[in-house]
């Protein structure tokens, strides 16, 4: 690897030397052009001229001009975002940064200037993780046996060239100082240095062995919210930058580890984080699922929210080495190949220009990598064994973000001492592998009526300081009685001030690049996770729906005073509570063709009759046995039964998800407005 960069490099230098430049001149606005600066030059021209003659005419021509100058830039500035927005149509991150730069001051910068800076911060990112490993007092018994592993993995498959094409052609064109080729130029040239690329790729695999250069990352501070004080280096977050060779070579491990651990069925059932058909919604479909079906039944629901300081940063490596060995199967070169991988890894801060000193990693997988996520699963699999060691507790993964919850009637309160034990256990297993809870951000929440609360708080001990009215699960906020006000309330007050923001610019776009921008900062929050948005009444669907109006409304240029309905009609818009029956209606129809996660699947029960009757076959689902409306019917589990099975037939016997999709939208648009 050594010879491959420094054989680049001589090139790189003897085609296109380095060389320093320091610029004076102030960074011109990326839609001025040479038309635009020629035009300038020629305003400059009429204004001297004006000057000299003190003639009115001139005066007047001068004025002409600058009109024209205006209405070009305008003109340009115009179709540089109409560019930028059609260029990042699915990146909605670009589209927002862009507008907040817009219509934002720009946040606080980094306060690094020099390399004492960089090692400050270099200082407190590995003493953090030193001081969090020192805290951890480790149990002297083991609280989960190890189980043999169901399969073996010792070598892994070689690569081809076109495999390698097919992955890059997917990957993001990410750069890292640590590059000696940059990412455009590699892609650029990849015909001539592709073959040479495979045979270091391949040879790294055969032999168990992962260059160092692969393993040195640039770390940069991220501040983790725009309103933290960028003075104290505790409010940012360590983003590890890789060479993008590296993350080729991670790309094709982990393809191979993915298809290992889902052909042997290796994840958890109930991990929904870093998998392919699995996601928050999901995890949430399932959870809020579980607790309306128990609120339905008369029990109560106890729910604790669990938060790892620094998981990524404290995995503790020989423990990693050894769970892939004993319990994933691995050994020979893919053990060699991981045990290389992990050990041995430096990093440095760096700041533009600004480096600090190099520092080794003891422990930790890098965040930022492309194995980082999948190691953490990893990592973590015993924990779910553990936690089913005890029946009256559930709980679900979202990576390292955790769900206890124990469900339970007035006869059943000794479930709870059941749920605390699970707890204790978990803290325990977390301090066996140094790992840590976060006790600030645990949080518990009691589903049950207000009279109850009380009594169930006083219940759970210690926990009982961590209950509160409401809590924020993986983005949505769920509150005691789950009518999700709070979270309907947060998230319409988001989407306004997107709202305000976007009408701010838009002048500066066209009609249907205004749209795209709407559908990316309002459309997208409007149906995040909204296949839980069975549990909003009226009122709250109307909130939702006000915002959808008003974006309309910016968008065609119409008055508040307009009627609505005609508007989303002409614009093609599914109404909000239309919304969330299409988002259930396609998670349904996933979970009934395999592509969904297992645990929806498990809700959906296909109707059978004793005797023969004209439903028999018409891809009918049960509707599970509820007692309330604003409960149980509320599930997903008797939601989707309910609209699916009020679906023409012709849809349920469907088989293309995408041709679903378009015929659903069709048959719902026709609902909303016929």
């Amino acid at each position: 690897m050594a010879n491959f960069n420094n054989h680049c490099l001589t090139l790189l230098d003897t085609v296109a030397p380095a060389k320093n430049v320091v610029s004076t001149h102030k960074k011109p606005c990326p839609w001025m052009n040479e038309t635009i600066f020629n035009f300038k030059r020629s305003c400059r021209k009429v204004e001297r001229l004006w000057k000299t003659t003190k003639l009115e005419v001139h005066r007047l021509h001068l004025k002409e001009k600058i009109m024209e100058l205006n209405e070009i830039i305008k003109r340009a500035r115009s179709t540089y975002f109409t560019n930028l927005v059609l260029q990042n149509k699915r990146n909605p991150r670009v589209l927002f940064n862009t507008i907040e730069h817009l219509v934002t001051p720009p946040p606080s910068h980094v306060p690094v200037h020099t390399r004492d800076d960089c090692n400050m911060f270099l200082n407190f990112f590995v003493n953090k993780v030193e001081d969090i490993r020192a805290s951890i007092t480790t149990p002297l018994v083991s609280l989960c046996t190890s189980v043999a592993p169901v399969s073996t993995w010792s070598s892994f498959s070689p690569v081809s060239l076109q495999d390698i094409q097919d992955l890059v052609r997917k990957m993001k064109p990410t750069s890292s100082p640590v590059d000696i080729i940059p990412t455009s130029l590699l892609l650029n040239v990849f015909d001539e240095v592709g073959p040479w690329l495979v045979k270091l790729i391949n040879l790294s695999l055969k032999s168990g062995t992962v260059p160092s250069y692969f393993k040195h990352a640039l770390v940069n501070p991220i501040l983790k919210k725009p309103n933290h004080d960028p003075g104290q280096p505790i409010n940012y977050r360590p983003i590890s930058k890789l060479p993008f060779m590296s993350k080729m070579m991670e790309k094709v491990v982990a393809k191979q580890l993915t298809s290992i651990m889902e052909d042997n069925d290796l994840y958890d059932k109930y991990q929904s984080g870093f998998r392919s058909i699995h996601s928050t919604e999901t995890a949430l479909v399932k959870v809020s699922s579980d607790v309306m079906m128990a609120a339905d039944s008369g029990r109560y629901t106890v729910l604790t929210l669990l938060d790892l300081t620094s998981a990524f940063d404290t995995v503790d490596h020989n423990t990693l080495i050894h769970r892939l060995k004993s319990e994933m199967g691995f050994s020979g070169a893919v053990l060699q190949w991981f045990a290389s991988y992990i050990n041995g890894r430096t990093f440095n801060v760096a700041f533009n220009d600004v480096m600090s000193n190099v520092s080794t990693l003891s422990c930790g997988v890098p965040q930022g990598s492309v194995l980082g996520p999948v190691l953490i699963l990893l990592y973590l699999m015993p924990l779910g064994r553990l936690i089913r060691g005890f029946k009256n507790v559930s709980y679900h993964f979202y990576a390292d973000d955790i769900q206890l919850y124990c469900s339970f009637n007035d006869s059943e309160f000794h479930f709870l001492p059941e749920f605390l034990d699970c707890i204790s256990c978990i803290k325990n297993w977390f301090s066996s592998n140094y790992l840590q809870i976060n006790p600030n951000k645990t949080e518990t929440l009691i589903i049950a009526p207000d009279k109850k609360i009380p009594l169930i708080k006083n219940s759970l001990g210690d926990l009982g300081s961590s209950v509160k009215s409401s809590i924020r699960n993986l983005g949505v906020v769920f509150n005691q009685s789950m009518s999700l006000e709070g979270h309907c309330r947060q998230l319409t007050k988001n989407c306004f001030y997107h709202l305000r923001n976007i009408s701010k610019v838009r002048h500066l776009l066209s009609k249907p690049d205004l749209e795209l921008v709407i559908h990316a900062f309002i459309s997208s929050r409007i149906d995040y996770c909204n296949s839980v948005f069975t549990c909003f009444n009226k009122s709250t669907l109307c909130k939702l729906q006000m915002v959808q109006n008003a974006a309309a409304r910016l968008l065609t240029g119409t008055s508040r005073t307009s009627h609505i309905t005609p508007i989303l009609s002409s614009l093609h818009w599914l109404p909000v509570n239309f919304r969330i029956e299409y988002k259930i209606l396609v998670l349904t129809f996933r979970a009934l063709h395999g592509q969904a996660p297992l645990y929806i699947s498990d809700m959906l029960c296909p109707y059978t009759s004793g005797r023969s009757l004209r439903s028999s076959g018409q891809g009918l689902l049960r509707f599970p046995k509820t007692k309330f409306k604003t409960r149980g019917d509320l599930a997903f589990q008797a939601a989707a039964p309910r609209l699916w099975n009020g679906l023409p037939q012709s849809l349920r016997e469907m088989n293309c998800v995408d041709t679903f999709k378009k015929h659903l939208k069709t048959s719902l648009f026709k609902k909303a407005f016929s």
